[in-house]
């Protein structure tokens, strides 16, 4: 007979007197029932299958109520007594059957595969609540623990029999990892045993609402307990951690430190994890496996079969010894078990680079940076070139005879992946930049020498170069060191199993691919684990896997105490330190983990770790950061000449002519300044000169400048914090958002435009008359606002219908960026009588310019010279052209406009989807998205939530308008498609984590 809540809410009040609401609950075995009862307490009703062993209901009620009694902070399901006092009560059905009830007290929260994100420290939380259960059962006993039980590790080698039910290469993983448990078997049996929870899986954990610092309240459901291995407790809340994550690894990390904060695991223990983690893996796939045969129809019993298939196929790549020393180190052990043997050996070694080099004695030791940002490799195309890199090195060794240069142990080095889209589904892999050896640059026939007696374990050619791999063997020490760089043909002659003396000759320093620029080259590793142990060995770490590989491959410097090297870069909290105490206390850092940025290239960032940051803010870098014709423009004319504007010099024609050719025939006069500042305070000089007045008309939220004169009259700045309200002479008309501003519906424009006319009214009620309107194209700080259609050229004819100047301030959109036009006023059908630019001309060098009529600028030259010291210089306007000509030549523009309207879209699309994206705007490269609520209320918490989760998967990302809750898009012009894939991919993620879905 089955069971129907109207059955079970009877059940309910009969046997337990409750009484209330009842839903039906997923469950394996038992039926499950949730009573939201009318004492305001929410219970969870599990009615047993009729032939249910009682044995085993009981053990888990008593088991219940030991937690209870033992811990009684610990958050667990209550055992509620029947009616009378019965732990385990009884039912009979109409057909005469028995069913066993219990009824538990039921834990609110969320389900842990409802939570978005899964964060480490979440994983953590998990981990410490499964070790305090495990801690809380070490003296629960019980007969029915000690039983068969298909879900025990310990005797998952009842699987065998069904490997026949998988494809060849499931088979295949399968039975590989039923091999490594058979063999480890013996050593396996000999590990702790105790009672354990056995089945932290996604189901059974449960999670607090709270969506910015989630916790894990409890672990329900203890149908698997069972005594084993205690280790196996550890390897299902990993199993069942590290599904749906990308990176395997290091999701079940946090929940290995967790567990071992609560409960201490032993190194033994760690020895057996991974296997442990993969047979339960075996287990779940091989169960449903049997349960499709047997209930198709049953998904439950199926739930976790594809992603546990995932996890397998990832697993079995990652090398079983580096998960292990990875879990030691979470466990607060050296990751390495020999660390500490070899640093007490090397501290009494009595070697010396003598040894490594048997002719070191009459040269120099220096160090030689070729870090992230190094100034000797210089840009980043030469800084991952390898002839380049070669060629500078060869230079600093002429300029240095007799000198060994040395570095490069975890020093953090530039990488040439573009890991951010190596993949077609665009997903965030770290980098490997982290240099694990010491590499040493040698003159011509530097001799190197084994440094030890060594056995030969390897002998190989890679990348054209001799790699040799020596085992050592000191007292009861076992090391390895790893030569490579060589050439081939000298160490081709050695075989495996060579036994070497020490100061055994390897390589004459003759024939290596270096030699080619005059000096040899030594990659030198000291290994505490083999190679050939290690599939996924490297000779660069990521930095999140830092610590394990510093580890495995120790520092070579140990052994030779002679050399003293020092880390001469402060790191970002020295940095910071610093900057808080002597730098401008109004100065800001962008994002909660301020950045320190070393390099740049393109649209990337580049930290000092060599990790890569995609920039969608910096319109700075106009053609891209650190565009090499950029670079070779300044650097060229700075090693010539650098002057001031009062000498004659083509330079200044040159930019002049590249900057006319874009503007229209009236704008063709220019000056030339150092900021975006700096032109807007000459175009209000200009206005004055011209008109007489003072008096200048600005939009609400605008900015225009950090200069008094500019600070004047940027509402921005005076209607924000430290401000004090508009000066005398600044009119602020609304801010013209057709959004959430003051003016929605179709007259907006003409509305917007009147505003402006109020502005004109109440300067000309004083007495005096408009001097300037300004306001820029797309109103940056206020939000990305595109001016409605038809305001532009309305206000315009009011301000030149008073005699007014109409200023342009192009400092932030201008130069292509816009895409369908050159310059932002383009879009509107207008000619202002001045055109101020800023940021993009100079690509992040200090160079700006004021565009203005041949009228103005005669009025101007009233006889009060305008000379600006930097402005038009050789070097600034050399860069101002080049930045001009790569945006014609590389078909920038037309790039800004292709991929804007395609960003555009997308972004339109997937604010169908999210509604908290309430309006998408802008053009070419210039976009932003307002995020609200549906009543329009602004989410500053939201996008600042957004651009800190962007962060995390290095795409830097920044908040604009007056509540701080519009993301601005304005990216290098070489900003492609494919980036705009990778950007909204991540968008997605963070939108679906539950902060974001909560509004």
């Amino acid at each position: 007979m089955s069971i129907t809540a109207t059955i079970a809410q009877r059940i309910a009040k009969e046997r337990f007197h409750i009484d209330g609401s009842i839903t039906s609950l997923p469950g394996e075995i038992d039926l499950n029932f949730k009573i939201q009862a009318n004492d305001n307490q929410n219970y969870i009703l599990k009615i047993s299958r009729a032939d249910e062993n009682e044995q085993y209901l009981d053990f888990q009620q008593k088991l219940l109520l030991h937690l209870e009694n033992t811990c009684p902070n610990l958050s667990i399901p209550r055992v509620i007594k029947d009616r009378d006092q019965n732990i385990v009560s009884h039912y009979r059905t109409e057909d005469g059957s028995i069913r066993k009830i219990r009824l538990l007290s039921f834990i609110d929260g969320r389900i842990w595969n409802e939570v978005n994100p899964q964060t480490d420290n979440l994983r953590y939380l998990l981990g410490k609540q499964c070790g305090k259960l495990t801690t809380a059962l070490l003296n629960f006993n019980h007969p029915f623990a000690h039983r068969f039980f298909e879900w025990d590790i310990n005797q998952s080698l009842w699987t065998t029999k069904y490997n026949y039910l998988f494809k060849a290469d499931e088979r295949k993983i399968i039975e590989y990892f039923q091999d490594e448990f058979s063999t480890s078997i013996k050593y396996y049996n000999t590990l702790r045993k105790s009672i354990v929870h056995n089945d932290a899986n996604d189901n059974n954990i449960i999670v607090s609402e709270d969506v910015v610092h989630p916790i894990v309240k409890s672990i329900i459901d203890y149908g698997d307990t069972i005594h084993t291995q205690i280790i196996n407790d550890v390897a299902i809340a990993c199993a069942y951690g590290a599904m749906g994550q990308e990176h395997t690894l290091e999701a079940i990390l946090p929940i290995v430190k967790g567990y071992h904060s609560e409960f201490p695991l032993m190194d033994n223990e760690l020895q057996h994890l991974y296997i442990a983690i993969a047979m339960r893996l075996v287990i779940s796939v091989t169960k449903s496996a049997i349960n499709k045969e047997k209930e198709p129809s049953n998904t439950y019993l199926q739930i976790s079969e594809k992603q546990a298939w995932q996890v397998l196929k990832k697993w079995i790549s990652i090398d079983s010894e580096f998960a292990y020393f990875s879990f030691r180190k979470q466990c607060e052990l050296l990751a390495h078990p020999n660390q500490k043997k070899f640093k007490e050996w090397s501290k009494s070694s009595g070697l010396s680079l003598s040894d490594l080099f048997a002719n070191s004695a009459k040269y120099n030791i220096k160090p030689i940076d070729l870090g992230v940002g190094s100034k000797l490799l210089g840009h980043y195309k030469d800084a991952t070139n390898s002839d380049t890199t070669h060629l500078k090195i060869a230079e600093l060794l002429n300029a240095n005879p007799n000198t060994i240069f040395m570095g490069g142990y975890l020093e953090p080095r530039i990488s040439s992946e573009n890991t951010s889209l190596r993949n077609n589904n665009h997903t965030f892999n770290e980098e490997r930049t982290i240099h694990l050896g010491t590499d040493f640059w040698l003159p011509e026939k530097t001799q190197i020498c084994t440094i030890l007696d060594a056995v030969v374990i390897s002998s190989m050619e890679s990348h054209s170069q001799g790699v040799i791999v020596l085992e050592h063997n000191v007292h009861d020490l076992k090391f390895y060191t790893l030569y490579s760089n060589l050439s081939y043909p000298e160490i081709s002659g050695f075989c495996l199993g060579d036994s070497l003396k020490k100061g055994h000759l390897l390589s004459t320093g003759k024939y290596t691919k270096a030699n080619n620029f005059g000096f040899s080259k030594l990659h030198f590793q000291i290994l505490l684990s083999p190679p050939s142990n290690l599939p996924n060995f490297t000779a660069k770490s990521s930095l999140g896997q830092l610590e394990i590989w510093g580890s495995i491959s120790q520092n070579p410097l140990q052994i030779f105490p002679e050399i003293h090297l020092k880390n001469s870069h402060p790191n970002r909290y020295e940095l910071l330190r610093f900057r808080n105490k002597h730098l401008g206390k109004s100065l800001s850092l962008q994002y909660q983990e301020p950045l320190k940025i070393v390099q740049g290239y393109d649209i990337y960032l580049i930290d000092e770790y060599g990790r890569k940051y995609m920039d969608t803010v910096n319109n700075v870098a106009h053609v891209g950061h650190e565009h090499q014709k950029v670079v070779k423009a300044a650097t060229d004319q700075i090693a010539v000449l650098n002057t001031n504007s009062r000498y004659l010099h083509e330079n200044i024609n040159n930019l002049a002519y590249e900057l006319l050719r874009t503007l229209p025939p009236s704008l063709n006069v220019l000056h030339f300044v150092n900021s975006g500042s700096e032109a807007n305070e000459l175009a209000i000089r200009m206005v004055k000169a011209v008109t007489g007045e003072k008096d200048i008309i600005a939009s609400e939220i605008g900015y225009h400048g950090n200069s008094n004169m500019c600070i004047d009259i940027s509402s921005y700045k005076f209607d924000g914090k430290g401000g004090s309200g508009a000066p005398e002479y600044t009119h602020i008309f609304p801010l013209p958002d057709t959004f959430r501003g003051k003016y929605r519906d179709t007259d907006a424009p003409k509305k917007y435009a009147l505003e402006v006319l109020k502005c004109i009214d109440t300067i000309k009620k004083c007495g005096r008359n408009v001097g300037a309107l300004i306001v820029e194209p797309i109103i940056s700080c206020g939000g990305q606002i595109e001016l409605p259609k038809g305001f532009l050229k309305q206000a315009y004819k009011y301000i030149k219908k008073e005699g007014g100047l109409c200023i342009s301030d192009e400092v932030q959109v201008g130069c292509g960026r816009l895409g369908k036009t050159f310059w932002g006023f383009e879009l509107h059908n207008v000619i202002p009588d001045i055109v101020t630019i800023g940021k993009p001309l100079g690509n992040g060098h200090p160079l700006a310019a004021v565009a203005c009529t041949q009228e103005v600028a005669e009025k101007f030259a009233n006889g009060m010279e305008y000379f600006n010291t930097f402005g038009g210089n050789p070097v600034s306007c050399a860069i101002g052209t080049e930045v001009l000509k790569i945006v014609r030549k590389e078909g920038l523009q037309e790039n800004a406009f292709v991929t804007g309207e395609y960003l555009k879209r997308e972004l339109v699309r997937i604010s169908l989807k999210y509604p908290i994206i309430g309006d998408v705007r802008g053009e070419g490269l210039f976009l932003g998205f307002e995020l609200v609520t549906n009543d329009l209320i602004p989410l500053p918490e939201h996008s600042k939530y957004l651009i800190n989760r962007m962060k995390d998967y290095r795409i830097l990302m920044s908040t604009d308008g007056p509540d701080n809750n519009v993301i601005k898009i304005k990216p290098p012009l070489t900003f492609s498609k494919d980036h705009a894939n990778y950007l909204i991919k991540h968008l997605e993620l963070v939108f679906n984590e539950d902060f974001m879905q909560k509004h």
